[in-house]
């Protein structure tokens, strides 16, 4: 009898397992196309060539590859790196980059993220959501301030939200 009720209790088990295993098996995500990185690249170099600043643009998608960079006339050549990292630190941690470095400024706790590889705590990265699934991510460098990175960032954004649908 209690043979039994071990092999009974192991089936239902195993059945169990093999259910929730079956259900998380395949996923169903949300990811950013090339077509609207492309825009939002282009529309984030354009709202800051409109006040004057020559910046880098890169669209990351919600794994933080890259999947569309531009960069403006006489933008410097640190910038492309900057933006590609606020992209990734962005779609990384679902947030935006100058308020993940105002929290590590206020709570020396968080001040610890700078020592992650690849994490680059200024502003200017953006993430990209359709409600409240992050499919990428947009990262901005080069204006004179990581907030006017940011701006321009969210300007694109703005631009194409009719499509984050």
């Amino acid at each position: 009898m209690q043979q039994r009720l071990s092999l009974s209790i192991l089936a239902a088990g195993l059945a169990l397992a093999a259910g929730s295993a079956g259900a998380q098996a395949v996923r169903t995500e949300k990811n950013i196309s090339l077509e609207l990185a492309n825009q939002v690249a282009a529309g984030a170099v354009a709202a800051c060539a409109a006040n004057g600043y020559a910046v880098a643009a890169t669209v990351v998608d919600r794994a933080g590859v890259v999947r569309a960079v531009q960069r403006a006339d006489n933008a410097g050549p640190h910038t492309l790196a900057s933006s590609q990292q606020k992209a990734w630190t962005s779609a990384s941690a679902k947030n935006t980059t100058l308020a993940m470095m105002e929290g590590a400024q206020k709570n020396p706790g968080a001040a610890n993220l700078v020592y992650l590889p690849g994490f680059l705590l200024l502003g200017g990265g953006v993430p990209i959501k359709v409600g409240n699934e992050t499919i990428g991510a947009v990262g901005v460098g080069g204006a004179p301030g990581g907030n006017l990175d940011e701006q321009c960032a969210v300007a694109s954004l703005d631009k194409v939200k009719d499509q984050l649908k």
